[in-house]
C-alpha cells in the first residue's frame, strides 16, 4: 500500500478504509458485568 499524508481520520477515502478496516482491532466488552441485578 502507498504512503499518503493523512492528518484526520476523515481524510481517508472509503476504498483506503476498506483496505484498513480489517487490520483494526475488534470492540471490546465495556468492561466488567455488574455485580447486582438491575432489579
Amino acid at each position: 500500500m502507498a504512503s499518503v499524508a493523512v492528518t484526520r481520520r476523515h481524510d481517508l477515502t472509503d476504498a483506503q478504509w476498506a483496505v484498513l478496516e480489517p487490520l483494526l482491532p475488534g470492540r471490546k466488552k465495556p468492561g466488567r458485568p455488574p455485580k447486582w441485578s438491575k432489579r
